[in-house]
């Protein structure tokens, strides 16, 4: 098992990457704290996978975009879990079909929360954590190619995930003497419940898929194996990186 014994927290784990994740750590030895928002149902889910894989399972309600919420989230991880050895930042915001120009405050606001600032909130917990304990660990942000790619009519989408790309390479350096590696995860297309739109409608997964090479979606599972590895032994000299998981498309993008 690549997680024996090992404490991770994975946010937004209660559907999609985040609850692939938390089951596959299970599966490797790990026990898992998982946060959700809104979905309590699908983070009981998440919990019974985790649980039927044989590890602990601590679910808490968290506002990651609230740094008291941050931190109480962090206190209760140490009180009922133990001490972390892996963070994986995977809550996020999806949104589309909004210009810049049209753009309300509070809408740019969440995306930018969510998507950029809750990942330094949760990182600055985590890192006081590791420090208290001798230093070491592992950071996972989910990013988006959309660090890579533009995004009309989500801006502030790719903002984000670009600011997340920029924080992982910071981060990187900042923590190198800690050893604590941090690395992003950038997924392309893949089938989750922020995604259903695009597969709900016949005509927007096939123009999605056609620029895709290897013409298929990505599943949360292919996301998860990534994000095992960077969390894992076999990544210890890997820091500062960001591992694409797309299927060929932003390799696609400028000639589709």
């Amino acid at each position: 098992m690549k997680l024996q014994g090992k404490r991770a927290l994975v946010t937004g784990a209660d559907s999609g990457i985040g609850q692939a994740v938390a089951e596959l750590f299970a599966r490797e030895g790990a026990d898992v704290a998982i946060t959700y928002h809104t979905d309590a149902e699908g983070a009981a889910e998440t919990a019974r996978r985790v649980e039927a894989g044989g590890r602990r399972c601590l679910v808490i309600r968290t506002d990651v975009t609230d740094p008291a919420s941050v931190e109480a989230t962090f206190a209760q991880v140490a009180k009922d879990l133990g001490v972390l050895d892996i963070l994986v930042n995977n809550a996020g915001q999806a949104m589309s079909g909004m210009p810049v120009a049209e753009m309300d405050d509070a809408k740019l606001e969440l995306i930018l929360r969510v998507n950029l600032m809750a990942p330094v909130y949760c990182a600055r917990a985590f890192i006081k954590v590791r420090r208290a304990h001798g230093g070491r660990g592992k950071i996972v942000i989910v990013s988006s190619v959309a660090q890579h790619l533009p995004t009309p009519e989500s801006a502030p989408y790719g903002m984000s995930k670009a600011g997340v790309g920029s924080l992982c390479r910071s981060l990187s350096r900042e923590l190198a003497e800690d050893r604590i590696n941090v690395n992003n995860v950038a997924p392309g297309l893949i089938e989750t419940p922020m995604t259903s739109d695009r597969f709900e409608d016949p005509k927007k997964l096939e123009a999605s898929l056609e620029r895709i090479p290897w013409h298929r979606a990505g599943q949360p599972d292919d996301i998860a194996k990534a994000i095992l590895y960077l969390s894992g032994d076999d990544s210890d000299y890997v820091t500062g990186h960001t591992l694409v998981v797309d299927g060929g498309l932003t390799m696609q993008w400028g000639g589709a």
